[in-house]
């Protein structure tokens, strides 16, 4: 049997990872400013996240949701503390895909309407309703498309107002990013969130922030909304949620009722997903990665806002996007092959992508500076 080829794949074979850097089988290091996809969160091989996964291996790995597993409900009281949503409850799942799944499902639930509105440049997910408010084409099977699902524009206050207008009473849910990742880290105005609230409230419709990859710190914020003071009604979480072991989670605003069988998984919240989650929470809180990302981010920004071929940089915290005056494809190959250094992409081909650990050290930023500075100058 062979791999169903679906990847591009690097003609590199990780073997080894520890803190902010990667080996392969020859030995070679590379420098992770990507840490695929904003998963690696606390750096790779935490010592205190293995410790952590390593004793709860020895007690038991898995039960399903038959039965009390405490370590779940340690979880949703540390995530509730340190994100500030302790009157919130959580539903844990296996995936971002998973948790938006679950909040589009919950809010037509909650309020009987089956509309949802997404906006240009949006990814959610490729489960059947993520991908459904997911702004890519390619990835949108026919079984996957319904006038159900309403596509609006970035930013625009006019058409948003218009969409509620005409089509409000219908309306069940808005979904968002904090931040869109894939979308070339594409910020959110204020005055959009803001609108996009009260609309939500005029019209008994449900406001679903996706915090999947600008959630857990990556923004500066705990969750990349909270810089604007908005209360969503529902917020999903996955990437940086278990540094690599998967994990999803809905938090969900008290006003939701919940009932047996309402939701339900076979994996999520199992007993190694809970270890590896709260660890997470553990480091972010007591090695104050939260502030390291601001001062990191900042540096990083500061430190490249001149390079020659650099249009524009689109930053909050540690999500960082560089707009680049032409396709950053070779920019990110010379970076990959010719200064091990890994960096991502997004739909706007001009935009490299950079997440790198949220405790990243400034030596190990240079790193990826000056080699930043070494490619642009040599374009």
């Amino acid at each position: 049997m062979n791999l169903f080829n679906v990847y591009p794949l690097f003609n590199i074979n990780p073997v080894k990872a520890q803190g902010s850097f990667l080996w392969n089988e020859k030995g070679e290091k590379y420098l992770d400013f990507y840490g695929g996809h904003a998963v690696i969160s606390i750096g790779h091989n935490h010592p205190y996240y293995q410790s952590k996964l390593k004793d709860q291996l020895e007690k038991i790995s898995f039960y399903s949701n038959s039965v009390q597993n405490n370590l779940q409900i340690e979880l949703a009281q540390k995530l509730g503390e340190i994100s500030g949503y302790e009157e919130y409850n959580l539903f844990l799942c296996n995936s971002g895909a998973e948790a938006n799944e679950n909040a589009i499902k919950l809010a037509s639930f909650h309020n009987g309407k089956s509309k949802v509105l997404y906006f240009s440049g949006s990814f959610h997910g490729r489960t059947s309703a993520a991908v459904s408010v997911t702004d890519n084409p390619k990835i949108v099977a026919p079984v996957n498309y319904s006038e159900r699902f309403i596509k609006l524009e970035w930013n625009d206050l006019k058409q948003l107002e218009e969409i509620f207008k005409t089509q409000g009473n219908d309306i069940s849910s808005v979904i968002i990013e904090g931040i869109q990742g894939v979308g070339g880290i594409m910020i959110p105005t204020a005055g959009f969130l803001f609108k996009i609230k009260e609309l939500c409230e005029e019209y008994n419709a449900v406001l679903i922030l996706d915090e999947v990859q600008s959630g857990y710190g990556r923004s500066g914020y705990f969750f990349a909304h909270q810089e604007f003071g908005i209360q969503p009604d529902i917020i999903t979480t996955a990437k940086g949620m278990g540094n690599g072991f998967p994990i999803g989670g809905v938090l969900i605003h008290p006003k939701f009722e919940a009932s047996n069988g309402l939701l339900g998984t076979t994996f999520g919240g199992n007993h190694l997903a809970c270890a590896a989650a709260i660890a997470v929470l553990d480091v972010i809180k007591n090695e104050n990665l939260i502030g390291n990302t601001l001062e990191m981010g900042g540096y990083i920004e500061n430190e490249i806002k001149d390079f020659p071929h650099i249009r524009s940089i689109r930053r909050k915290g540690l999500m960082i996007g560089i707009e680049l005056d032409r396709d950053c494809a070779e920019v990110r190959k010379s970076l990959l092959y010719d200064h091990f250094i890994f960096t991502g992409n997004s739909n706007d081909k001009a935009v490299l992508r950079i997440l790198p650990a949220l405790n990243i050290k400034k030596e190990e930023t240079d790193i990826f500076i000056n080699a930043l500075k070494t490619v642009l100058e040599e374009i």
